[in-house]
């Protein structure tokens, strides 16, 4: 329960390490969406299996008792799909599933987009 804006390189490390160190293949992650696109494009650059596949997902509006939040959704959407996408890593929200290096998120908006669209 870490805010994702306060993820640093060392924390980006220990998850490349788990998943490096790791016998699985499939792996769903929940991470903050501020600095989710970065986590997944640090991966990308550094995790040296490329048989694995990993799926970051999140939500917009945090989780919190009976709040509507778009978390659930987003993780049951990250789990449909983690074994029909390729090996690699990508990031799960809005009902869409996005390569994890053509990715960003509109903060305005409430949204993820692909990193090359004008949003």
């Amino acid at each position: 329960m870490k805010d994702s804006r306060q993820i640093n390189t060392r924390d980006r490390k220990k998850i490349l390490n788990t998943i490096q160190r790791s016998r699985a293949r499939y792996y769903i992650i929940t991470h903050g969406t501020y600095t989710m696109p970065a986590t997944a494009r640090f991966l990308l650059k550094h995790l040296s299996n490329t048989r694995k596949t990993v799926i970051f997902t999140g939500s917009m509006i945090p989780l919190d008792g009976f709040t509507f939040s778009d978390g659930p959704f987003n993780l049951a959407f990250a789990l449909a799909h983690l074994q029909f996408v390729d090996p690699g890593v990508y990031v799960a929200a809005n009902g869409r599933i996005f390569r994890g290096d053509k990715v960003k998120k509109i903060v305005a908006k409430g949204r993820f987009a692909s990193l090359y669209s004008r949003g």
